[in-house]
């Protein structure tokens, strides 16, 4: 277990009774107790491409600009947000002008400055850095600091959209003073600064148990003086989403729980115990098949699921990952796992509904066991006395992991019996979250890593507009040792046809274009096969009854609008 203390000099806890004597609200709630099943690894979302870090870092340190519940993009940092109206988009798109707050201080008392955005750009796009979110600085050509409040992005190309770089709980601001020794391949060795982050957030880290448990106070630095109503936060990780939400739901013990994965009539159960309630917004959430196009044969050592492994012998052919789809019965996945909380899709990109494209809704939605088993007949493959398929000594049989979850397992159990009906074999391997959405470089067992042949998760994209989403998929975001397996193209997808469209999206300024362009970039991922995409998933979390403010969140972070959470009088 590795434990980060943050230690506080006696000004720093004498300016928290300050901020408390001086402003009664702030901290007057006492203690904010959080549950996220799936264990924090690190507090830096650079170093990670999982939700969980991207939440629980979300209360230390913070965007130029967020999206609200509505979708809609709001300053955070910033004064407002530049458009060409307003001049802060340049009116040849090569640029945009963002004005920084001027009351806005670190949690250690320093000024925060357009030299840390800057900063923040270059450590995210440093050589050998391993940055996950390294898609949302797509197409960025310079970050210059105008003035201390005054931050300008110029662009390689015109930039239609220009909302991406230093947005949302994926891309927020690190202090340059604290991380400006960590760039590159020093990133992950950083772990007093990954661990226990300066910020501007409504929070500050006190302590950071790695997979366990964070303990976090109230901000006396943060920009508005009667915010947090907590004084503290504990955020406690580990166990399975039943425990969790029966911890909210069922005894109390703890007011907000998130990413209640669990079966629909479990969680009814739970609800009617008076306790806590259930949220729900539908954002971009996918549970996804993902079909590794690499070779993870364990005998290639250190070059398996990398480009040098070679193609997968069975997952190479396109044939297998069309029969692969067409096997599988969403509405059964549906009705088993997620109920009103989920709906079958076809689609990477399910919303909003503007982009959700119904191009392969017609092969894609419904099961067709006699498509598939006829498809990989015509392909070659042919069924053993073990009914398992083979061709030229390569047999269908594949390693299908996933995080440990009743719901997932299910799952897994559900699609390896409709595997079996077109002669597939699966083994099934279930990891604990923690670790499988760890990113620790290290381990073996990272979804980013996939030591398997086909893996199932869920993810999405911050805001409405999916360009920086779809660039994942570009062929230099594919994971490997030289960017230190953070790459978010997962399935080591590599088509430049992709790529060469991607980039048209990113000159398209026409609404109705760009929505066309993102449904072709979809549908292209979907009819070739780099992933299954299975139920468009709400974001299902609870909280008690108790607790007052909280504003689900589809678009970003859950934990957005913590400022504003109190506990009822």
């Amino acid at each position: 277990m590795i434990k980060r203390s943050v230690l506080y000099a006696g000004t720093m806890a004498a300016a928290v009774l300050a901020g408390s004597a001086a402003h009664a609200e702030r901290g007057s709630d006492g203690e904010l107790k959080i549950l996220f099943w799936q264990a924090v690894s690190t507090l830096n979302p650079y170093l990670s491409g999982g939700t969980k870090e991207e939440y629980s870092s979300s209360m230390i340190i913070e965007p130029l600009a967020r999206y609200n519940e509505k979708g809609e993009l709001v300053p955070t940092l910033v004064t407002e947000i530049p458009t060409l109206e307003n001049g802060g988009v340049a009116k040849d798109l090569l640029s945009m002008t963002w004005k920084l707050k001027t009351d806005v201080k670190w949690s250690d008392g320093t000024p925060f400055t357009a030299d840390d955005v800057v900063f923040t750009w270059k450590y995210c796009t440093a050589p050998d850095g391993g940055c996950a979110q390294r898609a949302q600085y797509e197409g960025v050509k310079n970050v210059e600091a105008i003035d201390p409040h005054t931050v300008k992005i110029t662009f390689t190309e015109p930039k239609p959209y220009p909302y991406s770089a230093f947005i949302g709980a994926q891309s927020p601001v690190i202090q340059k003073k604290q991380f400006e020794n960590c760039v590159g391949p020093a990133a992950p060795g950083c772990t007093s600064a990954n661990f226990g982050p300066i910020g501007t957030g409504p929070f500050v880290v006190k302590d950071f148990k790695a997979n366990d448990v964070i303990t976090y106070v109230a901000n006396p630095n943060y920009r508005d003086p009667a915010k947090p109503a907590f004084a503290t936060v504990t955020l406690k990780g580990g166990g399975d989403a039943a425990s969790a939400a029966r911890a909210v739901l069922e005894t109390g013990e703890f007011d907000y729980a998130w990413n209640m994965q669990v079966e629909p009539e479990v969680l009814a159960t739970m609800v009617a115990a008076g306790k806590g309630k259930l949220v729900t917004a539908f954002g971009t959430n996918v549970e996804r098949i993902v079909l590794n196009w690499y070779n993870p044969d364990p005998a290639l050592g250190d070059k398996r699921s990398t480009k040098e492994a070679g193609p997968h012998p069975a997952l190479s052919d396109p044939a297998v990952r069309r029969a692969l789809s067409l096997a599988i019965d969403r509405d059964i996945i549906d009705e088993a796992g997620y109920g009103e909380a989920g709906k079958p899709t076809c689609n990477i990109v399910p919303a909003p509904e503007a982009f959700n494209s119904t191009k392969n809704d017609s092969w894609c939605l419904k099961q067709d066991i006699e498509g598939a088993n006829k498809l990989l007949d015509e392909a070659g493959w042919v069924k053993g006395a073990d009914g398992i398929r083979a061709k030229n000594g390569v047999k269908l049989s594949f390693l299908y992991q996933t995080s440990t979850n009743s719901v997932r397992q299910a799952v897994q159990e559900l699609v390896k019996d409709m595997w079996s009906q077109i002669g597939v074999g699966a083994e099934l391997r279930n990891i604990s979250a923690s670790v499988f959405f760890g990113g620790d470089p290290a381990s073996p067992d990272t979804f980013q890593k996939f030591y398997a042949d086909v893996e199932m998760y869920t993810n999405n994209f911050s805001g409405t507009d999916p360009e920086k989403y779809l660039a994942e998929w570009m062929c230099n975001n594919v994971p490997a040792p030289a960017n230190g397996w953070q790459g978010q193209n997962i399935p080591r997808y590599c088509n430049p046809k992709f790529d060469e469209l991607l980039a048209v999206l990113s000159k398209t300024a026409e609404p109705a274009k760009r929505e066309e362009i993102s449904k072709q970039l979809n549908d292209m991922l979907t009819e070739e096969g780099a992933h299954i995409p299975l139920i468009h998933r709400g974001n299902v979390s609870s909280h008690s009854l108790t607790l007052e403010g909280v504003k689900i969140n589809g678009w970003d972070s859950e934990l957005w609008n913590i400022a504003d959470w109190s506990r009822k009088k």
